[in-house]
């Protein structure tokens, strides 16, 4: 493991996280397109009711882009050369656990073979490994693993 690694993974997430902005725009998009249809060819209560659905599909969709959003500014946030001696934000970690990345929670994501899970800092797993050094052992869910590698 080594910065070009994590350099890698980081750019696997921004683009997970680019494809999530692109698909809510384009359902915002849609729906709102599908209600302003709605308004041409219905009326009366029908119309109403249609319309009320197609925004409330939209507001859906902002929701989710919103959340896209900000889990792109927090990506961005991280320094991604900087080489870690404890777990913080933005450290990439092998542990006899798994490997994971303490950055946005992204779940698993597969890299040159290798499978990461993509964790948010503020997670309780992270918070079990926050302040830990390589070769330090750490508990979650009754369950003891040991860092074994850290940048």
């Amino acid at each position: 493991m080594g910065p070009s690694l994590k350099k890698d993974l980081h750019e696997l997430c921004l683009q997970q996280i680019n494809q999530r902005i692109t698909t809510a725009k384009e359902a915002m998009d849609a729906a709102q397109a599908a209600a302003n249809a709605e308004g041409k060819s219905s009326a009366g209560d029908k119309y109403e009711t249609g319309r009320a659905m197609m925004q409330l599909e939209r507001d859906q969709h902002a929701r989710l882009l919103a959340e896209a959003l900000k889990l792109k500014q927090a990506l961005d946030n991280l320094d991604v050369t900087r080489q870690h001696d404890q777990v913080q934000a933005g450290s990439l970690l092998r542990t006899d656990m798994g490997n994971f990345y303490i950055a946005v929670s992204l779940g698993k994501l597969t890299l040159e073979g290798q499978e990461y899970m993509a964790i948010s800092p503020v997670t309780p797993l992270a918070g079990s490994l926050m302040g830990l050094h390589s070769g330090d052992a750490a508990v979650f869910n009754n369950k003891k693993f040991r860092i074994l590698e850290l940048c």
